[in-house]
């Protein structure tokens, strides 16, 4: 078990983050290993055919085997390099910019966070120049890492990170409403089951490690991720507290687009606001509707404000987001 032991400022200095980096290096273990990360294959299909040529042993050899027995391993108990799951420095970082900072790792930081990856195992064989003593093949293994991942990133997030940004983005505004409403103990209460908030600490169960880490002002940042199937803390204890969880949302990531509405219906008020008319039979925030259809917020909400003008929808503020559901009205039209 970890223990995040959090004081009155550590709460208050609670923040989100989302960082491309660290979504990269996760997305690496449904990669290695596709059987125990179903949910991905669709996304692993569409990808497989882009990899050709990239130096897939050494992206593969910075996932840490499967530890802690077959209770842990069937959680995906692997460990990345601290140095390469980045804590954002603002809401959302920029790939380039975290990438920049991870090639500019010490050689004795990557050493150490490599080595911590694979032990008490020696590292695989594209991993080997951090055995020994020189700085300059390790200098040089963290530029070949580097160059490896934006490659990577290039061909099997990028395309479809706006849509992933948009679940990451809608996660934190649910989270941010359940503290707001019930503060640390509600805001955990459905992240994962192996979170719980015990008398001023968060217990992570199910850890291959069992520390405990005093924030002490630092606060906590807290990671929405698609790739993350459990909580995952920094994986050495002097690390500041961040935790990265899998966000909600994701089994709906790679589906289909909702159908396109029938004919007579767009052809009265246009398909962009049919397709809308009829996804809300339920209560959807503008953010959620935007990644259902893969356009942005800002087109969404200009076809709402006519859908809403004409009585076609109503609309409820829920804590710090809008809801809007079709009228009785708006469920005539659309039927």
């Amino acid at each position: 078990m970890v223990r995040f032991e959090l004081g009155v400022e550590d709460l208050a200095r609670t923040r989100f983050g989302i960082s491309p980096l660290a979504e990269t290096v996760r997305s690496l273990r449904a990669l290695s290993d596709p059987s125990r990360h179903t949910l991905y294959l669709p996304w692993l299909r569409s990808i497989r055919r882009d990899l050709d040529g990239l130096d897939l042993d050494l992206l593969l050899a910075l996932v840490g085997p499967p530890r802690g027995g077959e209770r842990f391993v069937s959680a995906a108990s692997q460990a990345l390099p601290d140095f390469l799951t980045p804590v954002p420095d603002r809401f959302i970082a920029r790939f380039d910019e975290e990438l920049e900072r991870a090639s500019a790792t010490t050689t004795e930081t990557a050493r150490r966070h490599l080595l911590a990856t694979h032990a008490p195992d020696p590292v695989p064989g594209p991993l080997v120049a951090v055995m020994g003593p020189a700085e300059r093949p390790v200098r040089s293994l963290v530029g070949s890492i580097c160059d490896a991942l934006e490659r990577y990133h290039e061909l099997a997030l990028a395309p479809t990170w706006p849509d992933m940004r948009l679940v990451l983005e809608a996660d934190t505004t649910y989270r941010a409403r359940q503290l707001a409403v019930g503060g640390a103990r509600q805001l955990f209460a459905d992240m994962h089951p192996n979170l719980r908030w015990h008398d001023g600490a968060l217990d992570i169960d199910e850890m291959i490690s069992e520390h405990t880490v005093a924030a002490n002002g630092r606060g906590l940042l807290l990671m929405p991720s698609i790739f993350a199937v459990k909580p995952v803390p920094p994986m050495l204890a002097d690390e500041a507290p961040s935790l990265a969880y899998p966000s909600r949302g994701i089994g709906t990531l790679w589906a289909p687009p909702p159908p396109r509405p029938a004919a007579a219906l767009a052809s009265l008020i246009g398909a962009p606001r049919a397709q809308l008319l009829d996804m809300l039979a339920e209560p959807l925030p503008t953010i959620e509707i935007a990644r259902r259809l893969r356009v942005t917020p800002s087109a969404v909400s200009q076809h709402l404000k006519v859908l809403y003008t004409g009585g076609l929808v109503t609309r409820a503020r829920d804590g710090r987001q809008v809801l809007y559901r079709r009228t009785g009205l708006g469920d005539q039209l659309a039927g």
